[in-house]
């Protein structure tokens, strides 16, 4: 597997949403903004992803099939843009990375630039 050069991940937007069901053990509800940006001269079909997450000592791992319950089928030069959220009990930082193959069936991979989920203070 390799990373496919051109293919990239942009945090568009990370907004606290109180409004959103949170449990009590993790009542602070974050929507997070991410685009994936085909740059490579190569068709690539989103098949995965990996998301860690850290929340104080703790790190969480999460895995899964697909974007959103999608697989972005991304021409050179398309992107896919979605929103999704993400509970915690603190400050959090996530990173990660989508998983996905080429036209010719070569698996690859792109990071997810790691981004912080801060509590306001007004909270």
């Amino acid at each position: 597997m390799r990373e496919l050069k051109g293919l990239k991940v942009k945090v568009d937007d990370v907004v606290y949403m109180p409004s959103l069901d949170a449990p009590a053990d993790k009542p602070h509800p974050f929507v997070y903004f991410i685009s994936i940006v085909n740059g490579s001269q190569e068709q690539v079909r989103i098949l995965g992803r990996k998301w860690i997450v850290k929340e104080g000592d703790e790190q969480v791992v999460v895995e899964g099939d697909g974007v959103v319950g999608q697989t972005p089928d991304l021409a050179p030069g398309q992107d896919f843009s979605y929103n999704s959220y993400h509970v915690t009990a603190e400050d959090a930082s996530v990173e990660g990375a989508f998983f996905g193959q080429t036209a010719d069936g070569e698996w690859v991979f792109v990071r997810i630039p790691e981004f912080q989920l801060c509590v306001p203070d007004w909270v």
